[in-house]
């Protein structure tokens, strides 16, 4: 069985997200009128010396001088110092502890700031090797103890000879004298740890580079937090993803990358290698093709509302879960109704394009105020029973139809039938799912069983209405305005070209998708989705997910978390247990979740367990995809 190596792990701008003295800085030098200068000047030196273009000593002797800090300042920058801890070492604290026989920090921070974050990382005050502050009989810092080679160029290397450890020895940092040890052949391989900060000098002659604990812990052999580490994690965000979500994945320590526009099925298939997590909006088209060949994917997220872009059943079949974002843009959506339907009783559009065009068209035939006229909601979801509430807190009376049974809000009444809306309505809105079923539910048939004049406005999905059948309904006068938003067919690009059989009629208004497209919704859109992929990540937790049984799960300390996704057939729970029980697993917790087409059972596990005792539960029948999550 491989040997677990000793970690020496570096303090400043690794275990925790800041360099001791520059913290140091900023509580002492605060209200100085020469704080900004000097704070520079001692980032500079601090960058010099982590690059080995400058004597350590030196360097630590200018920016102590520099800071003219006392005891006080330094306690404060301690009493921050443990809620400092990186994420990924926070995330990993438990492995830390289970093997703090095999960790040391070695720094040339001090022992003041550094004694206290190693006590509550509950690891051995032997086991740190650091710097002391000297004091003055006022208080006031004077410098490092000259007796400890640590306040010296190559002190680490000193300090590590003195240690004489047995075994293989493993040095992270992101600094010139963590590099030196390694090449002083004291340590077996140096990893340059960039989570907090990147120094190319020291990156450029590491053995390995992460950005993460995570990757360390895995690839030295430790049991870490989660069983794969997330920076090697790939998440893939198409189509001007807000960047919110790229903040969320990439705090969580996951490698991102970002796309302006959509792909096409084949230029998904290219990318799709290697990618273990898919961000889209409403072009980019997730195929029974594109699923297939995903060889890492896990999840799919839709950071809009709608899903028909994705193969829904396709994705349940390989085990990849799939979220999406059904509430976050309502407000803006029902907003932009609201504005619409203002502008087309009032011709707006009309009126202002007469105007760019030096005609003067001052009059009110064809204008009408909303009070008192009929709003009509197809589709009484969260959009359309919001927009209810909003249209008659402006007058209008309100008309909806739903196949499902929905409270009605306010005044508004519930008609059984499409065509009983049609009649009534003198305002027609669609909010409906992009199911197929839904294709050309309003057509020429439809506007014909509207009232003469009335208006029409789709925000839903391009393919709800047949175009040809609103642009001959708008030519006749049948309609009196349209506003549409969605189109059966949009450019993938803003760069694109875009006809319509609607341009150029009069009182009509055409907008480029963008009922959801408010700074608000989008960073709404981006927090919900990535919140749901990041749960599913990180815990198992499928709740909203559109594709897979929903099941809402907390974190688990203390156990392994094995997560089974497998088609809904008989015996497979069975199967399961009995492969857990042969592999000797002592179940903590399990839980189980099926649909028609699927079943999710999470195992929660004790203890430390043989590898190969996991073969069993991939051999399972029915199983699509199995996981050891952490």
């Amino acid at each position: 069985m491989r040997r677990l190596p000793i970690l020496l792990l570096d303090f400043d701008s690794t275990l925790v997200g800041f360099e001791t003295l520059e913290a140091l800085a900023e509580v002492a030098l605060e209200g100085r009128p020469d704080a900004d200068t000097r704070r520079a000047e001692i980032a500079r030196l601090t960058d010099e010396a982590m690059e080995g273009r400058l004597d350590f000593n030196e360097a630590l002797t200018q920016r102590l001088a520099l800071v003219e800090a006392d005891r006080g300042h330094v306690e404060a920058v301690a009493a921050k110092a443990v809620a400092a801890l990186t994420p990924s070492v926070r995330r990993n604290l438990d492995a830390l502890r289970r093997h703090a026989d095999r960790v040391h920090i070695l720094s040339a921070g001090f022992r003041e700031i550094i004694a206290p974050v190693a006590e509550a990382m509950g690891l051995d005050p032997a086991h740190v090797h650091c710097n002391d502050l000297a004091y003055d009989g006022a208080g006031r810092v004077v410098g490092a103890d000259g007796s400890n080679p640590l306040a010296f160029e190559d002190g680490k290397i000193e300090a590590v000879r003195a240690l004489a450890l047995d075994g293989p020895v493993v040095m992270v940092g992101d600094g010139w004298g963590d590099w030196r040890v390694r090449e002083a052949g004291l340590a077996d391989r140096f990893w340059a740890y960039t989570e907090v900060v990147t120094r190319d000098r020291v990156v450029e002659r590491a053995d390995a580079v992460a950005s993460t604990l995570d990757e360390i812990l895995h690839a030295e052999g430790f049991v870490a937090r989660f069983s794969y580490p997330r920076g090697r994690m790939k998440v893939l965000l198409l189509e001007n993803v807000h960047p919110r979500a790229v903040e969320r994945f990439r705090a969580e320590g996951y490698a991102v990358e970002t796309l302006k526009g959509a792909l096409t099925e084949d230029r998904l298939i290219e990318r799709i290698q290697g990618v273990h997590v898919l961000g889209v909006r409403s072009k980019s088209e997730v195929t029974a093709r594109v699923l297939a060949a995903a060889d890492r994917l896990l999840a799919v997220g839709a950071f809009c509302i709608g899903t028909n872009q994705i193969d829904l059943a396709a994705a349940a079949e390989k085990g990849v879960a799939v979220f999406n974002a059904p509430y976050s843009n309502t407000r803006s959506v029902v907003e932009l109704v609201i504005g619409l339907t203002v502008a087309l009783t009032r011709r707006v559009a009309d009126k202002s394009a007469a105007l760019h065009a030096g005609r003067w068209e001052k009059t009110a035939d064809g204008a009408h105020e909303l009070r008192g006229q009929t709003l009509g909601v197809v589709g009484y979801g969260a959009i359309g029973s919001q927009l209810s509430v909003l249209a008659e807190a402006m007058g209008m009376k309100v008309v909806f139809h739903d196949l499902d049974e929905k409270l009605a809000l306010g005044n508004a009444r519930r008609v059984r039938s499409l065509d009983e809306v049609l009649a009534e309505a003198d305002v027609l809105t669609v909010h409906v799912d992009g199911r197929r079923e839904n294709a050309n539910l309003i057509g020429a048939p439809q506007f014909a069983r509207m009232k003469p004049g009335a208006l029409f406005i789709n925000l839903s999905r391009g393919h709800v209405v047949d175009i040809e059948a609103l642009a001959e309904a708008m030519r006749s006068g049948r309609l009196g305005g349209a506003a549409v938003d969605v189109f059966p067919e949009e450019p993938a690009a803003n760069s694109d070209g875009f006809t319509t059989p609607l341009q150029g009629l009069p009182n009509v208004i055409l907008t480029p998708h963008i009922g959801g497209s408010t700074e608000e919704a989008q960073e709404a859109i981006a927090d919900f989705a990535s919140e749901r992929l990041l749960g599913f990540l990180n815990r198992g937790d499928t709740t909203f997910s559109v594709n897979l049984p929903n099941v809402r799960l907390s974190e688990v300390t203390g156990a392994h978390r094995l997560l089974h996704i497998h088609r809904n057939q008989p015996g497979v729970l069975a199967a399961i247990n009995r492969a857990l029980a042969e592999g000797g697993l002592n179940i903590l917790a399990q839980h189980l979740k099926t649909d028609d087409r699927t079943g999710y059972v999470i195992v929660d596990v004790e203890g430390d367990y043989d590898p190969a005792a996991l073969e069993g539960l991939k051999a399972v029948d029915g199983a699509l995809r199995f996981r050891v999550l952490y």
